[in-house]
């Protein structure tokens, strides 16, 4: 059981106090933005991650955005968009998206918690765990379409097959 389950209701924690306990815990560098959104810094083995987390008592969600830098050529934009689809029809949790002005590519996840449900740590943890991961396994492929031209139906073939353990 977390520290966070440990020492306090869940039905009383704001979902943004649950990631900055779990942010703390794990020496990430985090900024709360404000009452209802957080910003962390999440190191992976290809990058580090931006990864912000926002809830909206409006819409009774946490929404997940885990970001890093992708801008590729113009000339690639159709492949970078055929490598998109083909990754996002394996991701089950979220969607990668590129916003080409901000040069970033995003994994974006929501959590709906209609009804007044409460987000628990754990299912906070997969989030981000979701999020990142699926960063790191297409990261290699995104590379490799923008700026290896490779075709995206073999550029993925690397992100298919999860790899288990470290080399």
């Amino acid at each position: 059981m977390g520290i966070v389950e440990r020492d306090f209701d869940n039905e009383d924690l704001h979902p943004i106090d649950i990631v900055e306990t779990m942010a703390e815990e794990r020496s990430w560098d985090f900024d709360r933005v404000a009452e209802d959104q957080i910003a962390m810094a999440i190191d992976g083995s290809w990058r580090t991650y931006s990864v912000t987390l926002a809830w909206s008592q409006r819409e009774e969600a946490l929404r997940l955005i885990c970001a890093f830098e992708m801008a590729p050529p113009v000339r690639r934009l159709s492949a970078m968009h055929t490598a998109m689809g083909l990754a996002n029809d394996v991701c089950w949790s979220g969607a990668f998206v590129l916003w080409r002005e901000q040069k970033l590519m995003g994994y974006r996840y929501s959590l709906n918690l209609a009804g007044g449900a409460h987000a628990t740590e754990a299912q906070i943890q997969d989030m981000v765990r979701t999020a990142v991961n699926a960063c790191e396994r297409f990261y290699p492929a995104f590379q490799l379409v923008a700026w290896g031209n490779e075709k995206p139906e073999r550029a993925l073939t690397i992100a298919m097959a999860e790899a288990y353990g470290r080399a």
